[in-house]
């Protein structure tokens, strides 16, 4: 087996929590980081490991396979025998922290096992999208739990994703990159963050009728103000979105932020220099920043490594 194709990480610019109760969402490829199949060495540790891995992915696609033989169909047997031979995930894509790093080893497999497998080449129609997140959602819940698929889907296609809502999904365009003072970045919090446990702590909130409303009042509200504001590309109504938004996560998802953070998070708000928001499910890993004047905002946070997603 030559080294499989490379599935790029990916950022979920809006609607982390949201898209499970039907926000917009808007998903981009990010290829900065990226992961492939390939055969190594099982002597090695970093292969021994991602191999173990693998195998217990490979056990739970089996018995998945035999509840939902229509939606997962996979040449498991081939995919073990590669296994046997040093199959593993070759990664630089940093895990826990939310771009995607289970989403594209999820993207590998498919394209590597999946025996009927819709292609990034063939007219992508709507039918066609859900059915991959839907076959992708299954595979990735054993990463964490509960998956909505995005995060594969998004770096098996390697195109932005716009979520109209959990039944509405579509390839689209964004506006292209300027050579402008703004950005959005990504600022390392230094920890790793555990999606399974923040998607429970999230669950469990969803049980306030108060958290209900405000997520749906306010968090939805602003994530999909958010997302049309950026594929229009109107930056002066996306920053006020985005003050608002930043606050509402600020009161209503602080498990989600890094104690650490917490201060920076209000002094964007505060100052409206910068504003922050999850990337991902939260709880360490990145945190997504957006600014229009980045060179300001590097001297304020330069304790912290910052990185450049996307210049406007």
């Amino acid at each position: 087996m030559k080294k499989g194709p490379l599935f790029y990480a990916k950022i979920l610019l809006f609607g982390e929590y949201g898209i499970i109760k039907n926000s917009k969402g808007l998903a981009i490829p990010f290829n900065h980081y990226e992961g492939g199949l390939q055969l190594g060495d099982l002597n090695e540790k970093r292969v021994q490991k991602s191999n173990e891995k693998i195998k217990d992915f490979l056990n739970y696609l089996k018995k998945e396979q035999q509840k939902q033989p229509d939606l997962l169909q996979f040449d498991l047997k081939r995919f073990d025998d590669d296994l046997s031979k040093g199959l593993f995930f070759n990664s630089t894509i940093p895990e826990g922290y939310g771009v995607g790093s289970s989403g594209a080893l999820v993207a590998s497999v498919y394209e590597r096992y999946a025996t009927h497998k819709t292609t990034v080449l063939e007219n992508l129609t709507r039918d066609k999208l859900l059915k991959l997140k839907e076959t992708f959602a299954a595979m990735e819940s054993f990463f964490h739990g509960k998956s909505s698929g995005l995060d594969p889907l998004n770096s098996y296609l390697s195109i932005p994703i716009l979520i109209q809502s959990q039944k509405e999904i579509e390839a689209t365009g964004i506006p292209s990159q300027k050579d402008g003072a703004g950005a959005i970045f990504l600022i390392d919090s230094g920890q790793i963050g555990e999606t399974g446990s923040m998607v429970s702590i999230f669950m469990e909130k969803l049980k306030n009728e108060g958290f209900r409303k405000s997520l749906k009042g306010e968090f939805i509200k602003y994530t999909d103000a958010c997302v049309h504001d950026f594929l229009e590309g109107d930056v002066k109504s996306l920053f006020g979105n985005l003050k608002h938004l930043s606050s509402t996560v600020l009161k209503n998802f602080k498990p989600m932020i890094p104690n650490h953070m917490l201060d920076i998070w209000k002094n964007g708000i505060e100052s409206d220099d910068y504003y922050l928001k999850l990337c991902g499910s939260g709880g360490g890993g990145y945190i997504l920043g957006f600014a229009e004047d980045f060179e300001k905002v590097k001297e304020q946070l330069k304790e912290y490594k910052l990185q450049v997603v996307y210049r406007f």
